[in-house]
């Protein structure tokens, strides 16, 4: 088959190179994830404050993450920042802060529309019971924003997991350094960036299966 060799595919391959790799990629996307929602939600809701003070360096901060490629985002963090703190910052931490930074915009843009699906009439429903703002905000309308929101959040994190591999570009070990590095020592190169294609194909259609089965599920629901 085009001079491949797949016989040195084996467990020792996976558990010296891979799992290392795997180990990274998912806790990054797992951190990235639950920060970018956070401060995604926080962005959201400054957004949708009605006041120009906080909507207007919000609306710059998403606008202006949106607008340039993540790997651009990755590479100046961990040029810059150097230069800046007097000091170099690890590859690994590197990755995680621009993660949750950038993450933080896309997530935001996802809870902001989920926050205006849900009717005004429970937002003066809350009022008129006499609830605050953040009382009717933590209370009524985010978790309802999250339910109707998470399908799309869940998407979010499956192509947050394949950005993953960007971080080659600051030298972390990520999943995809794993098999660069085993194709190297190996001399196979080529059936190490294959097989990676594979694995992260079987992690991202299994992922995105089941997030349309949840779809499927909260749509009943409703």
């Amino acid at each position: 088959m085009l001079g491949l060799d797949f016989s040195f595919y084996s467990w020792n391959l996976i558990s010296t190179y891979v799992l290392k790799g795997l180990y990274f990629s998912v806790m990054l996307t797992v951190v990235a994830t639950l920060g970018g929602i956070f401060f995604g939600t926080l962005l959201a809701l400054m957004r949708l404050s009605g006041k120009k003070w906080l909507d207007f360096p919000a609306a710059v901060y998403v606008n202006g993450m949106r607008s340039v490629p993540l790997v651009m985002v990755i590479l100046g963090f961990f040029l810059l920042v150097p230069f800046v703190i007097g000091r170099p910052i690890g590859a690994e931490t590197s990755a995680i802060v621009t993660f949750i930074c950038f993450e933080a915009a896309y997530f935001s843009e996802i809870m902001r529309a989920g926050i205006q699906s849900i009717p005004r009439g429970q937002v003066f429903a809350g009022m008129a019971v006499g609830m605050t703002y953040k009382q009717n905000m933590t209370l009524v309308i985010l978790p309802q924003a999250f339910r109707n929101m998470l399908p799309v959040l869940l998407t979010q994190t499956i192509i947050l997991f394949q950005d993953t591999s960007l971080v080659y570009a600051i030298g972390a070990y990520d999943l995809l350094k794993g098999f660069e590095t085993a194709g190297k020592n190996f001399g196979r190169p080529e059936e190490a960036y294959l097989l990676a294609a594979v694995v992260y194909f079987v992690l991202c259609y299994s992922l995105s299966y089941m997030v349309k089965r949840l779809h499927k599920k909260i749509a009943i629901i409703r």
